[in-house]
């Protein structure tokens, strides 16, 4: 939860009460509870998870909105909230069962994040404890809502993160993320931008559209409401609206990408390379996002894409999202099928804690514990090194990964290359700038990091390496 004066209000409340709908206001939070709780229990994601939730429910519009909402904000705000319930209940709060505990946690956003009036935020937030608890519950969240609507955030933030408390406990509770994510932020950004980088992670984040060059045009998504993204020359951003309602989209000749995750994939298609420029790969290419926007650029230079990815159903979502021209396989990138040396440029989008992706996951920050990083580390080292061998001399690689871990990011790249004298580190940012000239803010070279509080994207790592 990002303190007060960054806070998000609920798109679909008015001050003076909840809009008169005819529709019965509990479906719309019991849907953001359901979610909630396939979060907690089945690892679900969110956005994958809510739109078809929306739709068998018949929820649209505002009903939709607020059920976004409520479902984003609660998940974003946990670690907030829980520090303000633990001082509003008897009961400590890991003895309180789970689906009660996640019915406060929707209640707190409620009474402390959006224009729902308190009485309105608590009356029915009581409700969905009756329903989920029973009676007896009921009267408990009932008791603990009060107290929390006693003060507005700006209070409760005072109490539960004091300006005079530790450091790190005072960002991991203003801005709702574990201690040991804001410690990884704070190396990685420095301790003059941590506050910004956290708030920014709560933000909600704008709908960004691709349109896949040769197959879709940006009129055609600026006809349907968009508007031009700040740094791709095939980005858009949409203020509003359903993505699914533009034709491009519902065809696959556009898509919804981040464009921190278009520019690293136009950046691997720019950076200079030394002999012929037909074949590429990309080694981890579900869901397809990159993948993408790789083959339509080689598709232009009659030059083929690979697709691989080690998960049959992430690889068939590949096929989706590329055209004909590109092969699609399903294979472990870290025992290749080719021969070493088969292409001139290869993509390693490596799996990652996807801390730099929390403002559109933003249960990723509960999942996960420090001791992922160490976990995914030999994957990324292993999977870097096959792209090298995979890569010919004059070739490049393009190592990514949405984190800004400094563990997931430049040590993966520097460990790998200190056993190699046959790779040269090209100038990341100097590449991405010669794609988007008003580009800055990526770090000194000779890699590049986004950020969401400098740049609006995910927090994208890019590494180019040109075997030599």
């Amino acid at each position: 939860m990002p303190p007060a004066r960054n806070r998000r209000r609920a798109p679909n409340t008015r001050p003076g009460g909840p809009r008169k709908t005819g529709r019965p206001q509990d479906l719309v939070r019991r849907t953001a509870f359901d979610v909630i709780r396939a979060v907690e229990t089945r690892d679900a994601y969110a956005n994958l998870l809510l739109p078809p939730r929306l739709r068998d429910r018949g929820l649209t519009g505002r009903d939709a909105a607020l059920a976004t909402e409520l479902t984003y904000g609660t998940l974003r705000g946990r670690g907030t909230y829980d520090a303000v319930l633990a001082l509003c209940s008897d009961r400590e709060l890991r003895r309180i069962d789970a689906p009660l505990l996640d019915v406060l946690r929707l209640g707190a956003h409620q009474v402390l994040a959006t224009r729902i009036p308190p009485h309105a935020a608590v009356g029915t937030t009581v409700e969905l404890a009756r329903s989920v608890s029973g009676p007896g519950q009921a009267k408990f969240a009932n008791a603990v809502l009060r107290k929390v609507a006693m003060r507005d955030m700006d209070a409760w933030l005072q109490i539960v993160a004091p300006a005079d408390a530790d450091t790190t406990t005072r960002l991991s509770i203003a801005h709702s993320h574990p201690k040991w994510i804001v410690s990884a932020m704070r190396d990685a950004v420095g301790t003059a931008e941590i506050d910004e980088l956290l708030a920014a992670d709560n933000a909600r984040p704008r709908v960004t559209l691709v349109a896949r060059p040769g197959r879709a045009t940006l009129e055609e998504l600026y006809d349907a409401g968009a508007e031009p993204a700040p740094y791709s020359p095939y980005g858009a951003v949409l203020a509003e609206g359903d993505p699914a309602g533009i034709a491009a989209v519902r065809d696959g000749r556009a898509a919804v990408q981040d464009e921190a995750s278009q520019m690293v994939a136009l950046a691997l298609a720019e950076a200079p390379l030394d002999g012929p420029d037909a074949r590429w790969a990309d080694l981890c290419a579900g869901p397809g996002g990159k993948a993408g926007l790789l083959s339509a650029l080689a598709a232009q230079r009659d030059a083929r894409l690979l697709a691989a990815d080690v998960q049959p159903h992430r690889a068939g979502l590949v096929r989706r999202a590329v055209d004909d021209r590109t092969g699609v396989v399903a294979a472990d990138g870290t025992a290749p099928a080719w021969r070493p040396g088969s292409f001139d440029r290869v993509m390693v989008d490596a799996p990652c804690t996807g801390l730099g992706a929390l403002r559109r996951r933003p249960e990723a920050r509960w999942r996960r514990g420090p001791e992922s990083v160490a976990e995914l580390g030999p994957l990324q080292r292993k999977l870097l090194a096959t792209a090298l061998e995979s890569v010919r001399p004059g070739g490049v690689v393009a190592y990514v990964t949405c984190s800004p871990h400094l563990a997931e990011t430049r040590v993966v790249v520097d460990d790998v290359l200190r056993k190699r004298d046959d790779v040269e580190r090209l100038d990341a940012p100097g590449v991405l700038a010669g794609i988007a000239p008003g580009l800055a803010g990526l770090g000194d070279g000779p890699y590049a990091q986004f950020w969401p509080h400098r740049h609006g994207t995910d927090a994208m790592f890019l590494a180019l390496l040109r075997r030599t």
